[in-house]
């Protein structure tokens, strides 16, 4: 007989930012767990030091600065983006094979999933065809003509049909660390951030609206994580 599964989602915040090795490794440990029935589903919400990120796709020629961070190769989906403090991180481990086994639904959730976030503080966050993550209309909110400037970033990666990696959401980082690479390979737009947008808006106010827009999205039974 199989083992039963917990149909919960673990929810689990570290205070300290998490070095972007052990953090990988310990989503592939929690993968094989979730697949192999002995562990919960996991949302797991962090900060990094600061450090970029080159996905599957990634072009050597968008890592403009290669000196000014460590610089990680990953199997996520994407291209090159930031990680660092004031930038929160959602690494979701789902079982998609149990959620109906659509990857790409999945990818639609995480983007509902941000928008639906960023609704909470009255920010607009808009999908754009060719272009991964959370945009914002700048040009709607008094800015230049045309501007569009990036707010959250998504890369995903499936093994045995249990999802991670996740999305980024950038809420206070120093957007000047953004400018080592070309983020997400996307050169004619720029990136902001909730802090940006004028909203004194703290990590801890966008996890609680991180966690009641996932229970919309997803699904509400939770279980609280250390």
């Amino acid at each position: 007989m199989p083992e039963a599964r917990n149909s919960a989602v673990e929810w689990r915040v570290s205070e300290r930012p998490q070095a972007y090795p052990e953090a990988v490794a310990a989503m592939e440990a929690r993968v094989a767990e979730i697949r192999a029935g002995r562990a919960p589903e996991l949302v797991w919400l962090l900060e990094h030091p600061p450090l970029y990120t080159a996905g599957t796709s990634a072009d050597d020629a968008d890592l403009v600065d290669p000196d000014r961070f460590p610089v990680y190769r990953t199997g996520r989906g994407g291209q090159y983006t930031y990680h660092g403090p004031g930038q929160r991180v959602a690494y979701v481990m789902l079982d998609l094979q149990r959620r109906g086994g659509d990857l790409r639904r999945y990818v639609q959730d995480l983007e509902d999933w941000l928008i639906r976030t960023l609704a909470s503080f009255n920010v607009t966050g808009e999908r754009r065809e060719g272009r991964v993550g959370i945009w914002i209309d700048r040009e709607r909110l008094g800015g230049p003509a045309g501007r569009e400037d990036k707010i959250a970033a998504i890369g995903v990666r499936v093994r045995r049909w249990v999802t991670y990696h996740g999305i980024a959401l950038n809420v206070e980082p120093d957007l000047g660390h953004f400018e080592g690479i070309v983020p997400c390979g996307v050169r004619a737009h720029g990136v902001t951030s909730l802090v940006d947008l004028g909203l004194p808006v703290t990590l801890a106010d966008v996890d609680v609206a991180l966690q009641a827009a996932f229970e919309e999205v997803f699904g509400r039974e939770t279980i609280a994580g250390g």
